[in-house]
C-alpha cells in the first residue's frame, strides 16, 4: 500500500479476522494505493469517538476517499472496483456481464447472508421471507458455481474474490453445506497469492492485538 499524496487517497479502515479482510484483498487485486489504518478490535478501537464518527455502527470495513465514506463490504467492493477498471475485476456498464456481477453481489448482502443468520439463530422468517428460504438461496449459489470456474463464466471478477471468502468462512463454520462446489471454488479462489498474503499477516497482527489487550486488562 501507499500514500498517494492526494486529498483523494483511498484509507480502508481495517481489523484483522474480519469481514474487512476480504476489502484488503479485493484492493490488493485491484492494485489499489491506499492507506490501512489498523484498528485494534480487542482493544475496543472500533467503538472509539473517532472511529464511531467514521461508522457509527462501529464495524468494519470503511472506506474513506477524500471526504467520501463508504461503508458495508458489498458497497466498498463496488465503488472500488469502478475506481480502478484497468485491473480487469469489474465488468463495465456495456459489458453483458455487468447485470450478473450486480445481481451476485447484491444477492450475497439481501439474500445469502441473511439466510445465513436465520437458519444460525433458529428463526423463521415465514413465507414473507424476502430471500426464500435457506436451503432455496444455498441452491441457487450452488448451481450457479457449478456452471464455470467463476461466478460469471471463466474470467475471475470481484464478485469471485468477495464469494470465495464469504465461502471459506462459512464453511470452517459448517454456516453451508459442504458440497464440492463450494469447497473447490472457496480453494480456487483463496488459493490466489493476495489472501495468502493477507492471511499471514493477519496472523502477526492478531497476535499483536491479543497482547496488548491482555496488557491493558493487566494480564502477562
Amino acid at each position: 500500500m501507499s500514500d498517494t499524496g492526494s486529498a483523494d487517497k483511498l484509507t480502508l479502515h481495517y481489523a484483522p479476522r474480519s469481514r474487512a479482510s476480504t476489502t484488503r484483498v479485493l484492493l490488493d487485486e485491484l492494485g489499489a494505493p491506499y492507506d490501512l489504518h489498523v484498528l485494534n478490535m480487542r482493544g475496543g478501537e472500533l467503538k472509539s469517538p473517532d472511529y464511531l464518527a467514521i461508522n457509527p455502527l462501529g464495524k468494519v470495513p470503511a472506506l474513506t476517499h477524500g471526504d467520501t465514506v463508504v461503508t458495508e463490504s458489498v458497497a466498498i467492493a463496488l465503488y472500488a472496483g469502478d475506481l480502478f477498471p484497468q485491473a480487469g475485476l469489474t465488468p463495465a456498464i456495456g459489458d453483458p456481464r455487468r447485470g450478473a456481477y450486480l445481481r451476485w453481489m447484491v444477492f450475497y448482502a439481501a439474500c445469502f447472508e441473511p439466510a445465513l443468520m436465520d437458519k444460525v439463530l433458529g428463526h423463521d422468517p415465514g413465507p414473507q421471507s424476502p430471500y426464500g428460504t435457506y436451503d432455496k438461496v444455498m441452491e441457487t449459489l450452488a448451481e450457479q458455481l457449478g456452471k464455470a470456474p467463476y461466478l460469471l463464466g471463466d474470467e475471475i471478477t470481484l464478485a469471485d474474490i468477495h464469494w470465495g471468502a464469504a465461502l471459506r468462512w462459512t464453511l470452517m463454520f459448517k454456516l453451508v453445506p459442504d458440497l464440492p462446489v463450494f469447497t473447490e471454488y472457496a480453494e480456487r479462489i483463496t488459493s490466489r497469492p493476495s489472501f495468502q498474503h493477507v492471511f499471514q499477516d493477519e496472523g502477526r497482527l492478531d497476535a499483536e492485538h491479543e497482547a496488548a489487550a491482555a496488557k491493558a486488562s493487566g494480564g502477562n
